[in-house]
């Protein structure tokens, strides 16, 4: 079955055709650090994570760029407001972003360009519209002429009457239509400025990505390019323009959007009081489930934040976890009798594993994935009461192939910590060695830092395990 993926461009969904495969050349724009991320930006981060590695587990080799917009109105803004310089707002915004790709678990991409590094090449950029006669400087900016791109609106599917009614008009603006977007801006006292043929200045945000994603995935046009639907029009729409106008080449062969974020049916914002941050949302939910509550919804539809549905996600994280328990739990009862296998036992097992390549490869429909995976533990489950342990232990190591592969890393309550598993060993060994007052001490010391209600009195792993048990179910 081919992979099928929506193209905003086209409008339709098609099999996915990259130019020179199993390359595929993939590019997603990034945040603007002038303030840390929110929820809606870790659904983006997450969703083209989950596209990622499906592609690559589909056998693409995928180049994989991602940007960060450091040089921009909000961050000057965002400066001025704490009397810091635009360099100090973008790097420790930078460095919270770092933090929360770390907490989410997802990679990094191949690249991630900063556009003050990239400068020199948005100059050289503009200089060469600006020579074919789709750019025109005034006072020091620079401006890219929208009605000499005869296929503008093309993405955004709309006219430029219907674009000039959104647009607002400026008064007193220096360019020759409203519809004309800055490819380069003058500098105003005090804010960060690079030298360039026009003056002191700096790039305007659309012709950041079109620059950084050329030349780092070292083409002219794009297998992917994905991002916000509030990216559509005016940015990624700007990006086509400024792109093909220049090289006079398709800029990127599909385009992928994922729908929007809102809190309780309200758009994210600080002065209406539910604006949450990766790390609030870590901190509050756990990563698994936030992951789950993004997969349970199209990447392409929006998708509503509420008590409700972060519950739903950690019922389906306890209904995997108790699966993996059970599997577990197997082992501490030795002397279990045998029951033979049958090839039915292991197809439905692959059957379901079927199920969920089939949604992905539709569109990325991880929705259906999601019930594939739970099909595959309910039969799981089923093999288990039959004491089919060859057949369930199969259901979960491909399972766990699954969890790899969407980036989750649902753990077994009785997966104790390392540090825990220490201690234990340590307690172990103060008793063989008949140190009692020791052995009691790290038990105070068990109980204490990992809030157990009771540690054995007699000995071995298991009782802890169970104890360890019981309080990660009460704590999800």
């Amino acid at each position: 079955m081919p992979l099928k993926i929506y193209n905003t461009l086209t409008k339709q969904k098609a099999e996915f055709l990259p130019q020179n495969p199993p390359v595929v050349k993939m590019y997603t724009c990034g945040v603007t650090v002038y303030d840390q991320c929110h929820l809606g930006h870790a659904r983006s981060l997450y969703i083209f994570d989950v596209i990622r590695r499906y592609l690559k587990y589909r056998g693409y080799d995928v180049q994989f760029v991602r940007n960060i917009t450091d040089v921009d109105d909000k961050i000057i803004n965002k400066a001025q407001e704490q009397k810091k310089t635009s360099q100090q707002v973008a790097s420790e915004n930078i460095a919270s972003y770092d933090r929360d790709l770390e907490a989410l678990g997802i990679a990094r991409a191949d690249q991630e360009p900063k556009a003050t590094d990239d400068i020199p090449d948005m100059i050289q950029h503009i200089q060469g519209l600006a020579q074919k006669g789709f750019a025109y400087p005034i006072d020091g900016d620079v401006y890219f002429d929208v009605r000499k791109f005869k296929d503008y609106g093309r993405l955004s599917g709309q006219s430029i009457d219907q674009m000039l009614e959104a647009v607002r008009i400026e008064k007193d603006s220096k360019k020759k239509d409203p519809l004309d977007f800055a490819l380069w801006k003058k500098s105003k006292p005090g804010e960060p400025s690079w030298a360039s043929p026009w003056g002191e200045g700096r790039p305007g945000w659309h012709i950041e990505c079109s620059s950084m994603s050329m030349k780092h995935l070292k083409t002219q046009t794009l297998d992917i390019h994905a991002g916000g639907r509030d990216l559509v029009f005016p940015h990624h729409e700007n990006e086509i323009a400024q792109s093909e106008a220049l090289t006079g080449k398709p800029f990127s062969r599909y385009w992928i959007h994922h729908g929007l974020l809102t809190i309780n049916g309200q758009k994210m914002a600080k002065s209406l009081g539910n604006f949450i941050t990766v790390q609030e949302a870590i901190s509050q939910y756990g990563v698994d489930n936030l992951k789950l509550f993004f997969l349970s919804s199209h990447y392409a539809s929006p998708i509503d934040f509420t008590e409700e549905k972060i519950l739903e996600a950690q019922k389906a994280r306890r209904h995997f976890v108790e699966f993996m328990d059970k599997v577990h739990g197997w082992s501490a009862y030795p002397g279990q009798p045998m029951v033979p296998v049958s090839d039915d036992d292991f197809g439905k097992v692959d059957a379901a594993v079927a199920a969920f390549t089939a949604a992905m490869d539709d569109d990325f429909n991880t929705p259906q994935a999601l019930a594939a995976m739970f099909h595959l533990v309910d039969w799981g489950s089923v093999l288990i009461s039959a004491g089919k342990e060859e057949a369930f232990r199969y259901a979960l190591l491909r399972l766990s192939e699954l969890f790899g592969l969407l980036g989750l890393e649902v753990k077994t309550a009785q997966e104790l910590p390392e540090e825990l598993r220490e201690l234990v060993r340590q307690r172990e060994a103060a008793k063989k060695n008949k140190d009692f007052t020791r052995a009691d001490a790290l038990r105070q010391e068990m109980r204490s830092r990992f809030h157990l209600a009771a540690v054995d009195t007699v000995s071995g792993i298991t009782f802890i395990e169970l104890e360890w048990k019981k309080r990660m179910r009460h704590a999800n």
